[in-house]
């Protein structure tokens, strides 16, 4: 018998996913038929409409939900459950502010603690908090709460990384820092990202491509591909054209929906 090819730079393959949600009065289709692949290393940006099933798609591949129709496949084996192959972001540090943030990076780590105090030094310098193991979450700032937010999800070194809006609540400017900080810690890393951001030039900034989801019930739009340099210049034609295309899109895909 022929031995079956496997796709090795595909890491996460979402087939034909669709999503229900059923009350007593009524069945509400989230999701409808969502299809793409991910590759091994890449930065994937999701918008669409508010409302449109973008956290519920999250959700599922996080395998926080589990009653779906279709596959979603994490190298080639189906997504029934959480695991420590995938890490989270959410919008919210979700820090434990009565622990220091080296406590809230070591927390479930099993190495010994001379290992795991290594290991959070390291992880910490990644995202430039190296000095901060003391300190608690109240004493940081926002930005500085979601870096290590992203070392604690970093340190499990998960093969993919999911991002629920993780820069949505921060002020204009300590979010523009932070997106830098986000490239710079994907291209140190290289852990594949799937991001939710409703900041379209947070997308082409960040992004190898950029899912455009149509409203409910979410299907998969448009797929733009962003082959520009990192790091990348806002300012260039090239970044504005794209940037251009993308918001396009997501006008049309807006003005498809309807609550």
């Amino acid at each position: 018998m022929a031995e079956t090819s496997v796709d090795n730079s595909i890491i996460l393959d979402i087939k034909h996913v669709s999503k229900s949600f059923r009350s007593k009065s009524k069945t509400v289709q989230a999701i409808e038929d969502v299809d793409f692949k991910v590759g091994r290393g890449e930065f994937i940006s999701v918008i669409g409409p508010s409302g449109c099933g973008k956290t519920t798609l999250l959700r599922l591949i996080a395998g926080l939900e589990v009653d779906y129709e279709g596959d979603i496949l994490l190298n080639n084996k189906r997504v029934e459950g959480p695991g420590l192959d995938r890490g989270v972001i959410f919008q919210d540090h979700r820090l434990l502010p009565w622990l220091t943030i080296e406590e809230n990076l070591a927390l479930g780590l099993t190495e010994d603690k001379t290992q795991i105090k290594a290991l959070v030094k390291q992880y910490l310098k990644k995202v430039d908090l190296e000095g901060f193991e003391n300190a608690y979450p109240r004493q940081l700032s926002g930005g500085m709460s979601q870096r290590a937010s992203i070392a604690r999800a970093l340190i499990r070194q998960p093969e993919i990384l999911l991002l629920d809006e993780p820069l949505g609540a921060l002020d204009a400017l300590t979010r523009y820092n932070m997106q830098e900080e986000l490239e710079k810690i994907w291209m140190d890393n290289k852990t594949t990202m799937i991001m939710i951001t409703h900041d379209i030039e947070e997308a082409v900034y960040l992004s190898d491509r950029i899912v455009v989801l149509d409203a409910r019930p979410c299907k998969v739009k448009e797929i733009f591909t962003i082959p520009l340099e990192h790091p990348r210049d806002r300012s260039s034609i090239k970044f504005e054209e794209y940037r251009a295309s993308v918001v396009s899109s997501f006008r049309s895909a807006v003005s498809n929906y309807s609550i």
